[in-house]
């Protein structure tokens, strides 16, 4: 093979023992998945048992090869070898069984006579040793199908939701003390550890406390997690301050960025630890540059992103895309309605002095800006950059001798409802918000209409309307109505929504920004973007990871 075949080659997959009859299927020209032999549902990923009925009888099925498009993307942005760009990540439902969902490419199609419902089927291109199932439309054109039903219904979650096991809630046994962030800035060029220690030493001293008073670490998504460019986790951290923690937590399939609060809380609840400091760093912008330079190499996807990586899926704002063109399918939502999160959002970070993005954006400007992947232009993406953001968690007992106010955690929403693969999951908004939102209402008695302002997850515009309906702030199906204008969400609206200009306008700190925002904002610290009267504030993080959020509130 010449170098030039090399580099334009599509990369293999990873094979397993598990997944080998499925990447060499395509051998003869058959699609073929693992099936129940009790139930004959279709279990995909392989798994040793089988999710619908929990039966260890499984065995290999070939299959038609027919499929309905369910979602699809035409990606701008992201190159992927041996797909020139712009090329058509797509997801279809499997005909035999269409709660099974492939990510995949279509051929033989021209993006725009591609339709939710259009009839598909099977070829295969080789890749190395195994055969890639592609997907291109079927001669034969029935009525265009309607979207699968999601497992449960979004409008039916709630009723999965476990209710708390006890009336003592572990929440109102610890308080947030205190929270800091490091500078906050496009490609800063300094070590990733050097903010986090900037961040925590903020947050410490923010508490009133020392670091010889820290007895605890918790941090999100560990050391040498989530592609790598964050600090090196609690051991890189413990390596530099020295602080001994008698308990230490460092997970990535933890709830987003706020699950290392919540372990926190826990960890403090249960006398394990007295002060836990928590911290996430974002070294994005410079690990970017460095991968530019050639100077360090990015790792290769693993676990199930193995699943679509192979088709070009290189970034979540191509998952993600799926569910808001599925959105708008099923809902009637446009680009507009996501254009208004993003304007708020800007609007917010005009008011803040540390925001990347701060001049002023229209509606114009939003609609004209470049495509990035279908539908999401410029303006619905994050803004990668450098930062680190940490909070002190504290026993509730510890509160009178701290010297601000301290934020008291009302209820917490964990639950998992949803399957956590990304292209298994909800059809029609960020998968694993719906569970996570339900359960948060069953440990409290405050309802959405209870809060003052709400700081959601907005890695793309997608996640904060997923998070919005999911909460309550208004209907499933109902935000192109509520965002319609954007003065439900502005900071003197029903629920004002990132004031400080959210990760789409402030900077990518991957969830822990909102936190500190909402630690300020109930502080009543915002200056010129302060919510007048902020008592209550609803924290969402997570972003296709499974997701987490908290509700909190001051004494006031």
């Amino acid at each position: 093979m010449s170098p030039q075949a090399e580099h334009t080659a599509r990369p293999q997959p990873v094979v397993s023992q598990e997944t080998e009859f499925f990447w060499t299927s395509g051998r003869d020209g058959r699609l073929r998945f693992q099936a129940c032999t009790a139930c004959e549902a279709l279990v995909h990923p392989p798994q040793p048992v089988c999710r619908q009925c929990r039966s260890h009888d499984l065995a290999i099925r070939e299959v038609s090869g027919r499929a309905t498009l369910i979602g699809f993307t035409v990606n701008h942005r992201f190159p992927f070898p041996g797909l020139p760009t712009p090329f058509v990540l797509a997801q279809v439902a499997v005909e035999e069984d269409p709660r099974v969902r492939l990510t995949t490419n279509v051929v033989d199609c021209a993006p725009e006579d591609l339709w939710i419902g259009l009839r598909m089927e099977a070829v295969f291109e080789r890749a190395g040793e195994t055969w890639l199932p592609l997907f291109r439309p079927a001669p034969d054109q029935p009525p265009p199908a309607e979207l699968p039903p999601d497992d449960p219904p979004p409008e039916r979650v709630g009723a999965c939701v476990r209710p708390p096991v006890s009336p003592r809630r572990f929440e109102e046994r610890a308080v947030i003390s205190g929270a800091g962030a490091s500078r906050l800035g496009r490609r800063l060029m300094v070590p990733p550890l050097e903010l986090t220690v900037e961040a925590c030493e903020k947050a410490v001293a923010d508490a009133g406390l020392t670091l010889d008073d820290i007895d605890g670490l918790s941090t999100y998504p560990g050391g040498g997690a989530y592609g790598g460019f964050a600090e090196g986790g609690v051991t890189a951290l413990e390596s530099a301050l020295g602080i001994r923690p008698v308990w230490h937590n460092g997970a990535g399939e933890t709830f987003g960025p706020g699950g290392s609060v919540i372990a926190a809380l826990l960890a403090v609840a249960a006398g394990l630890a007295r002060h836990v400091l928590c911290f996430r760093t974002v070294w994005e912008a410079t690990y970017a540059e460095l991968i530019r330079q050639g100077r360090i190499r990015m790792p290769q996807p693993a676990g199930p992103e193995g699943w679509f990586k192979p088709f070009g899926a290189v970034s979540p704002a191509m998952m993600l895309a799926m569910n808001a063109q599925r959105h708008m399918h099923r809902y009637g939502s446009t680009r507009e309605t996501l254009g208004w999160i993003a304007l708020n959002q800007r609007a917010g970070a005009a008011l803040h002095p540390d925001a990347v993005y701060r001049d002023p954006l229209t509606m114009d400007d939003y609609l004209s800006a470049r495509t990035i992947t279908t539908p999401f232009g410029l303006y619905d993406c994050d803004v990668p950059c450098d930062g680190a953001t940490a909070v002190v968690v504290s026993a509730a007992e510890t509160a009178p001798d701290r010297p601000k106010p301290a934020i008291r955690i009302e209820a917490v929403g964990t639950q998992i409802v949803e399957r956590p693969e990304w292209d298994q999951a909800t059809l029609t908004h960020e998968p694993q918000v719906l569970g996570q939102a339900a359960h948060l209402w069953t440990r409290t008695d405050l309802r959405p209409a209870d809060v003052d302002v709400a700081l959601l997850y907005d890695g793309f515009t997608f996640n904060c309307l997923s998070w919005l309906e999911a909460l309550g702030f208004c209907g499933i199906g109902e935000a192109r109505d509520f965002l319609d204008g954007g003065k439900n969400i502005a900071r003197d609206g029903v629920i004002p929504l990132n004031p400080h200009g959210g990760q789409l306008s402030h900077g990518r700190t991957h969830g822990m920004g909102l936190l500190h925002e909402a630690v300020v904002q109930l502080r009543g610290e915002g200056g010129a973007r302060q919510v007048a009267g902020a008592r209550t504030a609803v924290v969402s993080s997570g972003g296709l990871t499974p997701g987490g959020v908290l509700l909190l509130r001051t004494d006031g």
